[in-house]
């Protein structure tokens, strides 16, 4: 295992916390050597050892990672060819679409957005907002208490609804960042 001389006993640890409609969502961070699991796949790259859980590195499989430096900015770019498997022929999926489109959607439509449902896991729902939704400072009020509350109401079997949404980005947020 390597590990970078100027930052001894770091890794670079790659997780993949979710996905929405454009693909899995990424998650890059420095970790200390000392929290890497015996069930971690490790990749040694030359300077330094890249750690994964094994859940990340299954969905990484076949996948490259670069580090880029454009005009607009550097970062990692992925070019994974694995897909999500979305689970929205679940019949808490279905309820849940159903609830969106009929009772949820038309309420947040005055504020210009609208909420998506990304997937159903077991007793978790995972859902981005778009529009208005996306990037305003009340979004997480409307997830827990309204959103969220409603969605409980109707199935009581769905324990949570994740947020995917990134709500630093966007392009028509309801209040500017």
């Amino acid at each position: 295992m390597k590990t970078n001389p100027n930052l001894p006993g770091q890794l670079l640890r790659i997780a993949v916390p979710g996905f929405d409609t454009d693909g899995y969502n990424y998650q890059f961070f420095l970790d200390e050597e000392k929290n890497k699991n015996e069930s971690d796949v490790m990749i040694d790259i030359g300077h330094f050892s890249v750690v994964l859980d094994p859940e990340s590195a299954q969905k990484l499989e076949g996948a490259t990672i670069d580090w880029v430096e454009t005009m607009q900015g550097s970062g990692f770019r992925v070019e994974n060819p694995n897909k999500p498997k979305r689970n929205l022929s679940d019949p808490n999926a279905q309820k849940i679409q159903e609830l969106l489109d009929n009772e949820i959607n038309p309420g947040v439509a005055s504020h210009g957005g609208f909420i998506e449902l990304i997937d159903v896991k077991g007793p978790r729902a995972f859902i981005k907002m778009h529009g208005g939704c996306h990037g305003c400072g009340m979004s997480k009020v409307t997830l827990k208490q309204g959103v969220e509350t409603r969605i409980k109401d109707a199935l009581p079997e769905i324990l949570e609804v994740v947020d995917v949404t990134d709500h630093t980005s966007g392009e028509n947020p309801y209040y500017n960042s």
